[in-house]
């Protein structure tokens, strides 16, 4: 059986499934995350508004609710974002803690955004490592 066939036929739990999308994913560190951004690559935030709120921003990244993801990232869509120039884009995917943003990049990858990945350990290791935050009052 093949991986497609146990993925569509049999249940799997979702520490199987992160284990395998990561597997396709060249996982960043903050500090690289801060560099492709530099560099001219795309942050894009996907917390939600109470943990932005919280606390804070990454100064330039795009926020886009997870829900919108998709449709705001694929060059060809009619909703995307103007950042969403091509499907060479560098795209470093934010969450909170590095969890959900692994499973959006890979679904970004099935969308042949072929350089997208995430921040492991989310938007927390960016702020532990000391990098830009911008907060709700500046």
């Amino acid at each position: 059986m093949s991986d497609r066939e146990r993925v569509v036929g049999q249940p799997v739990g979702i520490d199987e499934l992160l284990e395998r999308v990561r597997l396709g994913l060249d996982r960043v560190t903050p500090e690289r995350a801060y560099a492709t951004a530099e560099g001219g690559g795309l942050l894009v935030d996907i917390r939600y508004a109470a943990l932005r709120e919280r606390d804070g921003l990454i100064p330039g990244a795009l926020v886009v609710e997870r829900n919108e993801l998709e449709w705001r990232l694929d060059p060809q869509g009619s909703h995307r974002a103007p950042q969403a120039t091509d499907h060479d884009i560098h795209v470093v995917v934010v969450c909170n803690e590095g969890y959900a943003s692994s499973l959006a990049a890979a679904s970004l990858r099935q969308l042949g955004l072929r350089h997208a990945t995430d921040l492991i350990g989310g938007f927390q290791a960016w702020r532990a490592a000391g990098l830009p935050v911008v907060t709700a009052g500046t």
